[in-house]
């Protein structure tokens, strides 16, 4: 069996047509949302889920082709992943409500802050970059750390099949590489990760192409436009700035000018290795006001 958040209650929520989020909900008072990343399911916010949900609704989906969510052939733009999130959160009752996403749940996140201001209160981004700036900062040598993206940013077809033939090795590579404590993995979660992500390979691929074409389109027109994030906004991120040689509070900054960024010493899982941090940093930010 799929291992769950203790606690919390689990739902099939329509988002849009012929499109269902599976969602993991516990706790009572202000709403928050979490995003999960790759290649993981909202498992990955079990710990960070239970504190918040002390003196927090806690909404924790899946994202719209990972893990137990409706898995369509199209609809990848975080534009459309964001409002999938405007939508679930509006059927569990809430009209507003804060954000934290990780990863490609941070990329929802940013896109839902940007298109959704009055909807969206305060938004956390964990280990991103804007995806515009993340292209812009991945060159030279230095680029082959992500060469993930550039495989999946290729046509259909190759990319799929390649993931598909080791797709264990494939995502457990990442598993491992991005974690400096692997106990904060435990088998049961990993086997959990693995799983999910095996049956969903073509809507991976489809989530990552997305970002190298549409969802860039999407950062380009914002920044051309002068559309920030005008909401409360906490960056966690490791040091890739000094390690591959840009500025990254600076590159925050032109996204969300008051945007508080933290650099941690943790790994790239950094809800599951260092959750006390994540926590901390999410109430820090849910005590900010606009």
């Amino acid at each position: 069996m799929t291992p769950r958040i203790t606690g919390f209650d689990y739902h099939r929520v329509t988002v849009a047509p012929e499109v269902a989020l599976n969602v993991a909900v516990g706790g009572t008072g202000r709403p928050i949302v979490l995003l999960h990343g790759f290649p993981q399911t909202h498992l990955m916010w079990r710990h960070v889920a239970a504190d918040l949900a002390a003196d927090h609704t806690v909404i924790a989906p899946d994202l719209r082709g990972y893990g137990d969510s409706d898995k369509p052939a199209d609809g990848y733009a975080k534009r459309t992943m964001a409002a999938d999130i405007v939508e679930l959160a509006g059927a569990l009752g809430h009209e507003r409500f804060a954000l934290a996403g990780h990863d490609r749940g941070a990329l929802v996140a940013i896109r839902a802050g940007l298109d959704h201001p009055d909807v969206v209160t305060h938004l956390a981004s964990l280990d991103v970059l804007p995806t515009t700036d993340m292209w812009a900062v991945l060159c030279g040598r230095s680029a082959a750390i992500g060469f993930h993206l550039y495989l999946m940013a290729q046509p259909p077809g190759l990319p799929e099949a390649m993931i598909s033939a080791s797709a264990d090795e494939f995502f457990g590579y990442f598993l491992d590489l991005w974690t400096k404590d692997p106990a904060a993995i435990p088998a049961p979660i990993r086997t959990a990760y693995l799983d999910a992500c095996r049956t969903a390979v073509p809507s991976i691929v489809a989530d990552y192409r997305a970002s190298a074409g549409v969802d860039v389109e999407h950062d380009q027109a914002d920044r051309a436009a002068g559309n920030r994030l005008r909401m409360p906004v906490t960056v966690l991120q490791q040091d890739w700035g000094s390690a591959l040689g840009f500025d990254a509070a600076a590159l925050w900054r032109a996204w969300a000018p008051e945007v508080e960024h933290q650099t941690v010493s943790c790994g790239h899982f950094m809800a599951e290795e260092a959750p006390a941090v994540v926590v901390g940093a999410v109430r820090e930010l849910l005590r900010r006001t606009g």
